[in-house]
């Protein structure tokens, strides 16, 4: 089971600690959906911001989101590749 969390309120205006808790439920721009993990941390984060957020419970599997690598991390291994090529 999951909490479905969708942003339906601009967070425009509000406290940094609400900005930077909708961006760790991760959600970005007005109408984002996530579908999350259903622990008690996530249910605090969305108790904190219930004015700016709408949440469910689902029968849906929060989807495990692979890692992202920063640009300079993916230009510096592709470096390192593109130099044992050439020796």
């Amino acid at each position: 089971m999951g909490l479905k969390v969708k942003l339906i309120k601009s967070y425009a205006g509000a406290s940094i600690r609400q900005k930077r808790t909708v961006q760790g439920l991760g959600l970005k721009k007005l109408g984002d959906e996530r579908i999350l993990v259903d622990t008690a941390a996530v249910r605090g984060m969305v108790f904190h911001v219930q004015h700016l957020v709408s949440s469910e419970v689902v029968a849906e599997e929060a989807k495990p989101r692979d890692r992202r690598r920063g640009k300079k991390a993916v230009a510096c291994a592709g470096a390192g590749a593109e130099q044992g090529q050439e020796s």
